[in-house]
């Protein structure tokens, strides 16, 4: 088992252009050949731009929920619209309330000053991994942004394995082992970041993983920062385990989520850190806040307000999450019945609206549509499926690997009416605009039987 260091450009992505995926196991004159080959003649293939697969600026959206905006959140959001001012560094103490209180019903106690809320998931861990030194690392596959941030800050970032049954947290004996090789080499792990519900993999983490990781990690001293986005969008909610890592180690684990993820709109940006009740951790927090002060990533005021109405999850909140749930719980479902059908490979989808593939298994039929590595199949499938479908190279997989993260939300309908009628269906998949795009769906994989 092993890690690797990915050291490309800040403005590249893993795999992308430009990107060299550093093997800590290989001799160095032979560690960077393969992704410099791959990158050298795909900039010399004549007629091809690549400045959509490779730089930050042309990196993935969150997979779209494909529903409109709940009435009641617009209709709080517009009565707020004339708030001039922002919010302060970290969010003010309405918002910081409602965020305790949405975590003190998780089983995650604490105060509302140890919460931290910036415009989104991306500049909010841009300041907690500021916030941190040493080396960070994260699983394989992970999400889109995680690497180039730690780029951007000069950061020494490695990817671990994750284990075959699920993606989000690494397995527990390659981050040890990765931990020893960059102690070996000189470095300083210190972070690791982990998402118990997974994107890209739309996987959750089974309780025993996250103890012996979370266990794994905090004996070799590194800090824990779990993206919980994703945790209130679980399809089966009565049948699974979610566990979070701060409930297994509360001193050593700050936990972030997106609002975006189950609550709010993306066009909303804003999203909380909820940090351990430590004088450590008040440390890091005023750190944090130092830096998203820097940044100017403060939360609109008009958002703020509507992001706190939503953590109070009043009925109609909790009632859309859990129709959304179940929405999804069908139409990913049948989209992931749709893969296997081609013969391709994907875990079942158990949270999120998306699963992730892999086309191994189809590399001959690919290939002879001139597809050879996953900025290829982005490009085919994002063509053919008229929605984007960001390859496995986005997310720290191989260039090579023929995976891809295919969103659910475009099923549901082309319109606000639409989707609206998909989440109010008993059956969803009965529906006439449903069931013709699973069709259309299934049709693109189906020619590559």
């Amino acid at each position: 088992m092993q890690g690797t260091e990915d050291t490309g450009p800040p403005g590249s992505l893993p795999g992308g252009p430009g990107h060299a995926g550093r093997d800590r196991t290989r001799p160095p004159e032979d560690r960077a050949a393969p992704a410099q080959d791959e990158g050298a003649r795909r900039r010399a293939r004549p007629g091809r731009a690549h400045e959509d697969h490779g730089p930050v600026r042309y990196g993935p959206p969150a997979p779209d929920p494909g529903l409109p905006v709940l009435p009641e959140l617009a209709a709080v959001l517009a009565a707020a619209s004339a708030r001039t001012r922002p919010e302060p560094p970290g969010g003010g103490p309405v918002l910081r309330e409602a965020a305790r209180g949405y975590w003190d019903r998780r089983g995650l106690h604490g105060t509302a000053g140890g919460i931290a809320a910036a415009p989104g998931a991306q500049p909010l861990l841009l300041a907690l991994v500021g916030a941190h030194g040493g080396d960070v690392l994260m699983p394989r596959p992970c999400p889109a942004a995680w690497m180039p941030q730690a780029r951007l800050l000069g950061r020494p970032a490695y990817h671990v394995p994750t284990p075959a049954e699920c993606g989000g947290v690494p397995d527990p004996y390659a981050l040890l082992e990765t931990v020893r090789r960059v102690r070996a080499e000189g470095g300083r792990p210190k972070l690791l970041l982990l998402s118990v519900v997974d994107d890209p993999t739309a996987t959750i983490a089974p309780p025993e993983l996250v103890r012996e990781a979370c266990e794994a990690a905090v004996g070799e001293g590194l800090h824990i920062v779990s993206d919980e986005t994703w945790r209130d969008t679980v399809h089966r909610p009565r049948d699974t385990v979610l566990l979070s890592p701060a409930e297994m180690c509360p001193d050593d684990v700050t936990v972030i989520a997106d609002l975006s993820g189950a609550l709010v709109p993306a066009a909303w940006p804003v999203a909380v850190a909820r940090f351990p009740d430590t004088s450590r951790a008040a440390v890091r927090h005023a750190r944090t806040l130092d830096i998203l002060t820097a940044l100017g990533a403060l939360v609109a005021g008009p958002v703020a307000h509507a992001a706190a109405h939503a953590l109070g999850e009043p009925d109609s909140v909790r009632e859309r999450i859990r129709r959304a749930a179940a929405l999804q719980t069908e139409v990913a479902a049948a989209a992931h019945r749709a893969v296997l059908g081609s013969g391709a490979l994907a875990r079942p989808p158990q949270a999120g609206r998306h699963l992730y593939a892999d086309l191994g298994p189809l590399r001959s039929r690919l290939a002879d549509l001139g597809v050879t590595d996953s900025m290829e199949l982005e490009e085919y499938l994002t063509d053919r499926l008229g929605a984007p479908a960001p390859g496995g190279h986005r997310f720290g997989d191989e260039l090579g690997a023929l995976r891809v993260r295919l969103g659910t939300g475009p099923l549901l309908g082309a319109t606000p009416q639409q989707q609206t009628e998909s989440l109010a269906a008993a059956k969803p998949l009965e529906l006439p605009h449903v069931a013709r795009a699973l069709e259309e769906f299934a049709a693109v994989f189906a020619e590559l039987r």
